[in-house]
């Protein structure tokens, strides 16, 4: 109870804080809804309220300002209720009782959520785990390679100052055009994005060793193949786990934004759909899935460093 109590308190705030802000940013359409329903709404007509304050008209209107913002079809933010219903709805509602769902059909349905989000955790898994081995392989050769030290290092760090939304396309085109689609380009893009945290990571863990434990192994004889798994890689375990859980979630951004312009399925595509159209909050429903992905790959991580950590005899 002593852990759940403070996140629950936070996510109740951060409830009351998002039904508050629905209010005004909903407040023009909902008055307007009412005042063809028939209702008298203060603050002048509709062409006198477009120059007035959203929160002015919310005030002098709390009834239909508040009924309306928080049960629009198409609202500019909906309210957490909304998006609950519409993720229920796109998942469990869309696989037992759809037409096209799992009960069905005896396949996922493509309107499904959770068919969507198969379609990004595929391509996030595969760029973390091309991203993750090759930041811990260029960690590796920078430690022992002067070299690599200066060159490599300051490309890494620049190559992280170009928008990803920019490159994204760029990394597409070229690779559609050399046959390569679908499931490729999103990994790679995935990659781009979870290798530097493991570099800069693991690198931070192959030095901790101190100038003492380097001698002793020099007393012993060891070569640097030796040093390096027996003193610099059990130190850089910690390291290592703290650079996966941000380059995972760094790897699910890079499959979404992928997902843009490839419009093939996955939760970025379901999210350019909902914005064609106008749905917001079947967009707030995949950012949701989009969450709680992120937040379940952060925890198999977590889950996976207490097993290790546990079986060197480090107490977690």
């Amino acid at each position: 109870m002593r852990a759940v109590l403070p996140v629950l308190s936070v996510v109740l705030a951060l409830m009351a804080v998002w039904y508050l802000a629905a209010i005004p940013m909903n407040a023009r359409e909902a008055l307007t809804a009412a005042e063809r329903a028939g209702a008298e709404i203060r603050g002048g007509s509709a062409a006198e309220r477009a120059g007035r304050s959203a929160l002015v008209l919310a005030a002098l209107n709390p009834g239909p300002a508040v009924a309306g913002a928080w049960t629009q079809e198409r609202p500019r933010l909906p309210a957490p209720h909304q998006v609950l219903a519409e993720f229920w709805a796109s998942t469990v509602g869309e696989e037992v009782w759809g037409r096209r769902g799992l009960v069905q059909s005896g396949s996922f349905s493509n309107r499904s959520l959770i068919y969507h989000a198969g379609i990004t955790l595929g391509a996030t898994l595969g760029g973390f785990l091309i991203g993750s081995a090759l930041g811990v392989l260029l960690a590796a050769g920078i430690v022992h390679n002067r070299a690599m030290d200066l060159s490599v290092m300051p490309w890494a760090i620049v190559s992280q100052t170009i928008p990803i939304v920019a490159l994204a396309p760029m990394i597409v085109v070229v690779m559609n055009s050399v046959g390569v689609g679908g499931f490729w380009p999103k990994a790679v893009i995935s990659a781009y994005l979870s290798f530097f945290p493991v570099v800069v990571g693991m690198v931070k863990g192959f030095r901790t060793p101190d100038r003492e434990g380097l001698d002793l192994m020099r007393t012993w004889n060891a070569t640097r193949a030796q040093v390096f798994w027996r003193l610099r890689v059990p130190s850089s375990v910690p390291y290592l786990f703290a650079s996966l859980k941000i380059a995972v979630a760094a790897a699910l951004v890079g499959t979404i934004v992928g997902e843009l312009p490839v419009q093939r399925g996955g939760l970025g595509a379901r999210m350019l759909a909902g914005s064609y159209y106008g749905q917001t909050v079947q967009i707030w429903a995949a950012l949701l899935m989009a969450a709680l992905l992120a937040a379940l790959l952060v925890w198999a991580i977590g889950a996976l460093e207490r097993r290790v950590l546990r079986a060197m005899g480090t107490r977690p």
